[in-house]
């Protein structure tokens, strides 16, 4: 099961999320003109192509005006997304016998809004609404057009379901998506009951001709409008699903899923980074011989725990196919004047690497999000075991810089290649911790470290190298494979809160 789950991980650890996104939206596309040619949609073919390339090339042009006019790179792959599902959203307009201006009108509204809410609706550079959500929320006001969500059809669920599992699966919102289809599903369930429903069709009808999993798979765990913890992501489920379900009605605007993103929307704006973080560059140098310390200068302070991750937007010309956008931890403490971020970097570099590789100090960079769970508890009477496998170090080295291990029973259990790639060894020796490295080509490490030579880190050796390790929180951060095999052994030991943090390495 575990190398199963391996091999699965590397295959999606090819793809950005957005990236991911966009095929999956794709493929549903085109499974959809599919079931319209069989006869299980009834839109017909030229009006559900002509409603594919509205909202494609109007999201698409209007987005990439719209960075001309506020002066910021385009962000193609995420236009192309909003396209997509503006598509899902709204009824193809019929072209027989006539063409219906208005409901075209409302559509390329909606597109354009979408666009121009990314920019408009923004705060010191950031976005606080989902674009298509808010789009459609606009242009129904008008009057022009109202968003249909037909996604939410039975014979689209053989994919739907699939590819919103895949997404959730890909972007570890698994839990707040659960929560929101049980608070949502629960509410929907008991409306119709109390209509006289019968308690089977009651339980089936809002899966399949509500958009319920459409909506959380690909709009509320939308990355850049979401809070930055786990646990307020949850809370935040239960809001959006208690609107989402709830039926109200103040005059001109009533319940939709669209209005209910755009209050989570708004309520995840609160809590999290509040504004856009524009980086200056100011220099790398060498960690290892494959992993490099890259130092930026926040124009303004950056809100984050240590442990957490910061998206960079890295526009390059040569992409490699899987966006622009790729998030790394910081190894820098809080409050620090410089964010650095440890990178990876042995042959071969991603296009995105390269472009990072290549910035001149001076340069600018904009981070898009901050956030993670992958941060220690704040009681510090609690004994700890970090267990970091390569470039799985860099969240351990900003927790590291950022707590006083004299007072913190902290254990690092370091794996690595050989000693020369024993990354961050400065702030693992000042931090106080105890350090055990194990060196796969049995080189010695740093005199500051245990040497746990070559032995397999299992749960019997593990057991040996930290007798107490049932008693401690172990986090666990490195690529997913390692941190499969690494966390199977924390529980072989006995531990029972481990955390973990996988990298996937693009």
């Amino acid at each position: 099961m575990i190398a199963l789950k391996a091999r699965a991980d590397a295959w999606l650890g090819r793809f950005t999320m957005y990236r991911l996104i966009l095929w999956v939206l794709a493929v549903l596309v085109v499974y959809s003109l599919v079931l319209n040619v069989l006869g299980w949609l009834t839109f017909g073919l030229p009006e559900m192509l002509v409603h594919l390339l509205l909202c494609l090339g109007l999201t698409y042009v209007s987005s990439r005006l719209a960075a001309v006019l506020f002066r910021v790179r385009p962000h193609s792959e995420s236009s192309l997304i909003t396209g997509l599902l503006l598509y899902f959203l709204f009824w193809p307009t019929e072209l027989v016998p006539s063409v219906h201006l208005p409901d075209l009108a409302g559509i390329a509204l909606a597109c354009v809004l979408a666009s121009l809410s990314k920019y408009v609706l923004a705060f010191r550079g950031r976005h606080i609404f989902n674009p298509a959500a808010a789009g459609a929320f606009i242009a129904g006001l008008t009057g022009l057009n109202i968003a249909t969500w037909w996604a939410a059809t039975p014979a689209m669920l053989w994919l739907l379901v699939p590819g919103v599992l895949l997404v959730l699966y890909r972007t570890l919102k698994v839990l707040m998506a659960c929560t929101f289809l049980v608070v949502a599903g629960s509410i929907a369930c008991a409306v119709l009951l109390r209509g006289g429903m019968a308690f089977g069709p009651a339980l089936w009808q809002p899966i399949s001709q509500q958009p319920l999993l459409f909506f959380v798979g690909f709009m509320l765990t939308e990355p850049l409008t979401l809070p930055p913890r786990r646990w307020q992501q949850v809370a935040l489920a239960v809001v959006v699903g208690i609107f989402f379900a709830v039926p109200f009605n103040l005059g001109i605007v009533a319940n939709s899923p669209e209005l209910a993103l755009l209050i989570g929307n708004f309520l995840a704006f609160l809590v999290g980074q509040r504004s856009g973080v524009l980086l200056t560059f100011k220099g790398s140098r060498p960690l290892t011989p494959f992993t490099t310390e890259f130092r930026f200068e926040p124009r303004r302070p950056v809100r984050f725990l240590p442990g957490q991750f910061m998206e960079l937007n890295l526009p390059h010309s040569r992409s490699d196919g899987k966006g622009r956008r790729r998030v790394f931890s910081m190894t820098s403490a809080p409050g620090a004047p410089e964010v650095t971020f440890g990178v990876g970097t042995a042959e071969p570099v991603s296009a995105a690497k390269r472009a990072l590789l290549a910035l001149e100090p001076g340069e600018c960079v904009r981070g898009t999000t901050v956030g993670g769970d992958f941060v220690l508890p704040p009681d510090a009477g609690k004994p700890l075991l970090l267990i970091a496998a390569g470039i799985g170090i860099t969240p351990f080295l900003s927790q590291l810089a950022s707590v006083d291990s004299q007072r913190r029973d902290i254990v690092v259990l370091y794996l690595a290649p050989s000693a020369a790639e024993l990354a961050g060894s400065d702030v693992l020796e000042a931090s106080g911790a105890r350090i055990i490295s194990r060196v796969a080509d049995g080189s010695p490490p740093p005199s500051f470290m245990r040497d746990a030579g070559r032995t397999r880190i299992d749960g019997d050796s593990l057991r040996e190298l930290v007798p107490d390790v049932a008693g401690r929180d172990v986090y666990v951060s490195g690529s997913p494979a390692n941190v499969d095999t690494l966390r199977a052994a924390a529980r072989h030991a006995g531990a029972r809160r481990i955390h973990v943090d996988s990298f996937a390495g693009y």
